[in-house]
């Protein structure tokens, strides 16, 4: 790893701190308590921007499958991995706060409702690439058939996020944010903003240690091969 790499992950993370603490004291001091659902109503500034780039993590499995499809370089491989688990544990942290706003407000911890249906199909499709990529053999087969079916995924992303304004007649999910803009107060907005930007700079950070991790890992992978390689060639080479 290159000193430059190393200097640009520690002030990504100082400040990506930075702006989380920002973040915090705009959700729970700066922001207005909303007066219908009350305090509980905060969690809508991590619930949106956790939404959205489990979204953006899932383009970016689909974008990457179809280059190492064309390319055939394991780089866009590891890439697609990398983003289909964080995009799954941004994709779990939305069920959850998704859960804990809704319990409250609908009385219940989960509903049928067209956008939580599709964002748990959508969940389980993802949680299956993992589960493909880690139960078949690690191959080029199994990297063509975890592409494929990551590309194939990614049609459950358009569907989810328009999935309100499909079935909006038997949906209960709010719109806050449409064609016409936001429907919130200017310290809602705000307060959004800042922590779609921390969001943003975590999702950053946790995908660049991922790639870093699995680079690391692939490296002790080919430093084993070699060092038995050499072992069995050491053997065949003295005599008995």
């Amino acid at each position: 790893m290159s000193k430059h790499s190393t200097w640009f992950d520690a002030v990504l993370s100082g400040l990506t701190l930075v702006v989380m603490l920002m973040s915090f004291y705009a959700i729970f001091i700066y922001a207005p308590v909303e007066k219908t659902m009350g305090a509980v109503q905060k969690i809508f500034y991590l619930h949106l921007p956790l939404a959205m780039l489990s979204f953006v993590a899932f383009f970016i499995v689909f974008v990457t499958s179809i280059i190492y499809l064309y390319a055939r370089t394991s780089r866009w491989d590891m890439w697609a991995y990398c983003a289909a688990e964080v995009g799954v544990i941004f994709c779990t942290l939305v069920l959850i706060t998704g859960s804990i706003w809704a319990r409250p407000i609908w009385n219940v911890w989960w509903t049928w409702d067209p956008r939580l249906t599709t964002l748990l199909i959508l969940w389980c499709m993802y949680v299956a690439y993992l589960l493909l990529r880690k139960l078949l053999p690690d191959s080029s087969n199994t990297s063509n058939i975890a592409a494929v079916f990551g590309i194939i995924s990614f049609i459950n992303v358009p569907l989810t996020f328009f999935a309100i304004r499909m079935w909006r007649w038997r949906t209960i999910h709010p719109v806050v944010i449409d064609s016409k803009g936001a429907h919130i107060s200017s310290p809602m907005l705000y307060t959004l903003l800042i922590s779609f930007a921390a969001m943003t700079l975590f999702f950053v950070l946790l995908f660049r240690l991922r790639i870093r991790v699995e680079r690391s890992q692939h490296l002790c992978h080919e430093l084993q091969f070699l060092a038995e390689k050499h072992r069995m060639t050491s053997q065949k080479e003295t005599p008995r």
